[in-house]
């Protein structure tokens, strides 16, 4: 499981960790989107709810990655690595009782600068590729540098850039005070029983990945 505020990086780093683990990358962010995006009942109240900052009630979330899951196992998956799930220890209670979670890795990056990544997050509306046009380096006295260059589209993506409705600085404070409020408690959680460890992200994704994928290879390790 891949834990980490809105705007962290977490389906990113999941996407490239599930393929260099051999296992399926579940986004629950992604499942979410493709109910809203197929217009059924589930998605359109998921919609309405989503555009508010607010958290999707878990009876909708858990129908939706029940599926998934049961999916997977018909198909003989062997696991799968999951970001934006569970969001509150009740969800991560109903989850342990629907599959062994056997890590959960907790993304973390300064609160400024996710208002800044997540709002300048955007989508080419014909390939559907991500990109982010945030320019980023944080000089702070007593804190760490952090160096964050954009991941600009190429020209043939440049004029069909779109962007989500709900990465606005009012939309994305609202919920990042929603995480903190319902979701940092799941790090407790999951700390008490000895699943969590913490992994700050402090660069670009061409310089973190490598580094990611050595502190899960070293946890693989010693779990073995």
């Amino acid at each position: 499981v891949f834990l980490g505020a809105p705007g962290v990086g977490k389906g990113t780093y999941a996407s490239r960790m599930a393929k260099q683990m051999g296992v399926p990358h579940i986004s629950m962010g992604d499942l979410v989107r493709a109910e809203i995006k197929g217009e059924t009942a589930m998605g359109k109240e998921m919609k309405a709810i989503a555009a508010s900052g607010k958290l999707v009630p878990d009876a909708l979330v858990l129908d939706i990655l029940n599926a998934r899951i049961k999916r997977g196992e018909e198909d003989g998956e062997r696991g799968f690595l999951l970001d934006g799930f569970p969001r509150t220890v009740p969800q991560a209670e109903t989850l342990g009782e629907m599959v062994e979670v056997t890590q959960v890795l907790n993304l973390t990056l300064r609160e400024d600068i996710l208002v800044e990544k997540c709002c300048g997050r955007r989508e080419c509306g014909e390939c559907g590729k991500a990109f982010n046009i945030a320019d980023i380096k944080s000089e702070k006295s007593g804190e760490p540098t952090i160096i964050m260059p954009p991941l600009n589209p190429p020209e043939k993506c440049m004029g069909k850039m779109t962007q989500r409705a709900d990465d606005t600085e009012e939309v994305v404070r609202a919920r990042l005070q929603v995480y903190k409020d319902a979701t940092v408690p799941v790090e407790d959680y999951y700390r008490s029983k000895g699943l969590l460890s913490d992994f700050p992200i402090m660069g670009g994704i061409p310089e973190t990945t490598p580094v990611l994928l050595k502190h899960i290879i070293d946890i693989i390790k010693a779990q073995t």
